[in-house]
């Protein structure tokens, strides 16, 4: 029984297989199409990271929707994944309602359409591969698990905007994201430390996205994104959290529109806002430039003032876990940040931390820091293998 993974997105669409084993499942390949809608590369690899297909796709291809049937068209042929018994997807918002995953039926699809301004650089895109799965594999089971669900047991003050009830009640709540990140690290820690999950665990998945989440004993306590993917630290074009009066100001002194707010604050403002270079870590790193300096020590304090946040929300933090693009491979990135809670007791360990170590702190340190690699795919394969076997 083969399971097929899509996780698509504004700029790009990652995809995996796998062959339901026993009681488990094993990796067959995993797959992207980054670089949309600009310059489409396509690559797959199979689970030991052998090459399958590598090529860049001309400037036609870059539509999401042409992506996604030369995606489909190659898993299905080249790929041999001719007949997936259920198709799992990445849903960024669930809104209230959906907390778990789900079948995608005509009106689920429905209501999360309704969701799309809450994650205008996501949703539409995740349900666009949602309707391409359907048409090309209209046998296998559509399942579909949030971004928002980790969070959904978050205590209510938690969730809470000092606003009018009637909006409170009609949604405005803060909701978080990269839940299915963070179910993967949980579930990790789980395997290390037992149920306690490591105790009070601040996770911080630093990616192009970037949130922070307070874990105790492996549940969602609080996270810094919020109603929207806006909040937080700066990201790589995405501003972070900002004074509500700077948005009354653009739209009431400059004349900007709803539109021209959120082409700012989605793809214009964050690292690539700040630098005038790039949104990427590695490109600032690399820079001579100051506007870049600036831009990266304006991403550690304010990551570090994030950490001190919810470390006050967890009543302390026993460990730190750094995790996705950057938070797995920006070495000076994790040192600076390690250097900022040096008030928690953390003791970072220079050589272990190069080196790519799992556990960057030394043995002395108060405050144990870990790298651990994330995998998203793999927790939406799971959890279409449990619906498909208790339908």
């Amino acid at each position: 029984m083969q399971i097929l993974v899509l996780n698509a997105g504004s700029s790009s669409l990652k995809f995996a297989v796998y062959d339901s084993v026993g009681e488990g499942l094993s990796l067959g390949m995993t797959g992207a199409v980054s670089g949309l809608p600009e310059r489409p590369q396509f690559q797959v690899r199979d689970a030991e990271g052998a090459t399958l297909a590598e090529t860049e796709w001309p400037k036609a291809a870059g539509a999401l929707d042409e992506a996604l049937g030369r995606t489909l068209d190659w898993l299905a042929g080249e790929g041999g994944v001719s007949g997936p018994a259920a198709i799992g997807h990445r849903i960024v918002h669930g809104g209230l309602a959906f907390d778990a995953p789900v079948r995608l039926a005509a009106e689920t699809l429905r209501r999360l359409e309704a969701l799309s301004p809450l994650a205008p650089l996501h949703q539409p895109f995740n349900l666009a591969a949602v309707r391409a799965a359907q048409d090309r594999f209209p046998g296998a089971v559509q399942v579909g698990c949030f971004d928002t669900a980790f969070h959904a047991g978050q205590p209510r003050l938690a969730r809470l905007y000092a606003l009018p009830r009637d909006l409170t009640e009609g949604g405005v709540l803060a909701y978080g994201f990269h839940g299915l990140s963070y179910d993967f690290i949980a579930g990790e820690l789980r395997d290390r430390f037992g149920p306690s999950c490591g105790g009070r665990v601040i996770v911080a998945h630093l990616g192009s996205g970037v949130s922070l989440c307070a874990l105790a004993d492996g549940e969602s306590l609080a996270t810094t994104m919020g109603f929207s993917a806006l909040d937080g630290p700066p990201m790589a074009t995405r501003s972070g959290a900002l004074d509500p009066g700077v948005l009354l100001y653009l739209m009431e002194d400059r004349g900007m529109s709803a539109a021209d707010l959120t082409d700012l604050l989605y793809r214009r403002s964050g690292l690539l806002g700040v630098s005038g270079e790039s949104g990427d870590v590695r490109v600032l790193l690399a820079s001579d430039r100051p506007e870049a300096r600036e831009a990266l020590d304006l991403f550690v304090y304010r990551l570090s003032r994030e950490i001190g946040g919810l470390a006050a929300a967890l009543g302390g933090v026993d460990r730190l876990v750094f995790t996705a693009g950057v938070g797995e491979n920006a070495a000076e990135i994790r040192a600076r940040v390690l250097q900022a809670c040096a008030w928690l007791g953390a003791e970072l360990d220079a050589e272990a931390n190069r080196a790519g170590a799992e556990i960057i702190t030394t043995p002395a340190s108060q405050l144990q820091a870990l790298v651990l690699p994330t995998d998203e795919q793999i927790v939406i394969a799971r959890a279409a293998r449990a619906l498909l076997q208790g339908a």
